[in-house]
């Protein structure tokens, strides 16, 4: 694993809403340059930086027309390569979201595709041979392109009909056109992938995170061909690029992990009950107290379990695909919230604007196939300057709007004021950074997680200490019986610390705590 791994905390910047320096309404790669030193007061050492390649935009990048150049309203591939050396010079690290799995339809390798006549990439996709003949109830295939050109055939699609799917083959091909994963054509393709990797290497990013890493082999239900190609990626980078992290968006990390990643995130869709912490109707981390922490402590201790301890486990504050926490938890319901992203196993990944509370804006038209993404896309509110310091452009002209409420929370204000959210996250990182027994690579150990019970109790270890993390975030007084009848050091706390009485722990309402013991 990349040394710089066990103490990473990721800083998620989607780049079109960070920072705009050149008046265009749209965030920029000279943008983010002028605010890493912003980042890296937060504490936060890596960044993950949302696609950034030359794309049409119907699906905000993720719809890559050149996977070997930069889009242009972000800047140049030498601004990119800037920007890398300019994280680099402040000890911190940056990783590229690489979009494996489908191009944009305009990317030139379909338009080659579409030929009648055969070439190099006849098969860089997939292809039925006959324009009537779909992909219906095929795994990982979402629906297809036909009709559009002179080729006799369908063409599969990821998500989006503006994404024809790359062919890295069939688990079980049982058809003329399908090819198996190790086919001469689905190798290209796995190849041409690498060489991507590789140029991006080169020019000084850090790694990868995967964008629907488990899709990219078809019809594989039980994972393993595709637990298989990203073992023989990581084999590549391990012998070419060691320092190189890929971090997936697979969801279950004991098939991922098996595969090769050194992280995989939890996410908001799967069986990972991450939604019951933060979202839904009843999130764990609000002060109504009436949620349920053992479905996914229950899930996470099968992860550790099944994975045995290899690679690291993530959980994000949010990410651009889903509600911002201050959707539905104010600022001190959020600051309990970081205390249990900033205590667990696994890298954090704090979403830009939920150091500050931004909240999830209802109601935006769609911007670039964001739909009900949208509103969790608006730019960061950095001061109570024009467009709240994102960008010196008329306001129409911003790529989402602002938040329009007048008291939005702003960056400058949250790192003025005294007990800010801001600043209880700052304090957060700089705890988990002085004590590795709360950084990535410690194990967990649960101790108390109760069916529909308040507090959640774990214990992170290493050679040199021991550290009890106890979070209720319920809005009442708690109890719960532990092995021990004496704490240490408290090296945190939030709105008060446990006490020992009659025999069991008494835990204050809506309080985080880390104690040494």
């Amino acid at each position: 694993m990349p040394g710089w791994l066990k103490n990473a905390v990721f800083y998620e910047i989607y780049p079109q809403s960070f920072q705009d320096s050149n008046g265009d309404g749209i965030g920029d790669f000279q943008g983010i340059i002028d605010r890493l030193d912003y980042v890296k007061e937060l504490g936060c050492n890596a960044i993950w930086m949302n696609p950034c390649f030359d794309s049409p935009f119907t699906d905000a990048g993720y719809d890559i027309r050149d996977y070997y150049k930069a889009a242009p309203r972000y800047g140049t591939n030498e601004d990119l390569k800037r920007l890398f050396r300019e994280v680099h010079k402040r000890d911190m690290h940056l990783i590229l979201d690489l979009v494996p799995g489908h191009t944009s339809y305009d990317c030139q390798w379909f338009r080659e595709s579409m030929r009648a006549e055969k070439n190099e990439y006849t098969h860089r996709y997939i292809w039925s041979n006959n324009i009537w003949e779909n992909f219906d109830g095929v795994n990982n295939i979402s629906g297809s392109i036909r009709g559009i050109s002179d080729r006799n055939g369908s063409c599969a699609t990821n998500f989006f009909s503006t994404q024809p799917a790359l062919n890295y083959g069939f688990a079980h091909p049982d058809r003329e056109w399908q090819f198996a994963p190790d086919s001469p054509e689905a190798m290209a393709t796995r190849q041409a992938m690498k060489d991507v990797m590789e140029f991006w290497l080169q020019l000084g990013c850090d790694g990868f995170r995967v964008d629907m890493a488990a899709s990219l082999v078809k019809g594989d239900e039980d994972g393993s061909a595709n637990i298989a190609l990203w073992q023989d990626i990581r084999a590549f980078l391990d012998k070419k690029y060691p320092q190189a992290a890929i971090i997936s968006e697979w969801g279950q990390p004991d098939q991922s992990l098996k595969g090769g990643f050194h992280m995989d995130f939890l996410l908001h869709f799967g069986p990972s009950r991450y939604l019951d912490l933060f979202r839904g109707e009843h999130p764990y981390f609000s002060r109504e107290g009436k949620g349920n922490i053992k479905a996914f402590a229950d899930k996470y201790q099968e992860y550790v379990d099944s994975t045995k301890g290899e690679g690291l486990i993530c959980i994000p504050s949010s990410n651009h695909d889903m509600p911002r926490l201050g959707g539905q938890l104010d600022e001190a319901e959020i600051k309990l919230v970081f205390a249990f992203l900033m205590s667990m196993p696994g890298a954090p990944f704090v979403y830009y604007g939920d150091e500050i509370g931004m909240k999830y804006q209802k109601g935006l038209h769609s911007v670039e196939g964001g739909y009900d993404r949208t509103g969790s896309r608006t730019p960061m509110q950095w001061n109570r300057s024009l467009n709240a310091g994102f960008s010196s452009a008329a306001p129409g002209m911003l790529y989402i709007p602002l938040d329009p409420d007048e008291n939005r929370p702003t960056a400058k204000d949250q790192i003025s004021r005294e007990g800010s959210l801001w600043r209880e996250v700052q304090k957060l990182i700089r705890i988990r950074q002085a004590h590795p027994a709360l950084q990535s690579l410690a194990p967990l150990h649960i101790l108390y997680a109760k069916e529909n019970e308040y507090p959640f109790v774990y214990l992170r270890e290493d050679e040199k200490e021991r550290i009890l993390v106890v979070l209720n975030p319920s809005g009442r007084d708690v109890t719960c019986r532990l092995e021990f009848e004496s704490l240490g050091e408290v090296i945190y706390s939030n709105h008060g610390i446990p006490a020992y009485e009659n025999g069991e722990w008494k835990i204050p309402a809506a309080s985080a705590a880390f104690i040494k013991i």
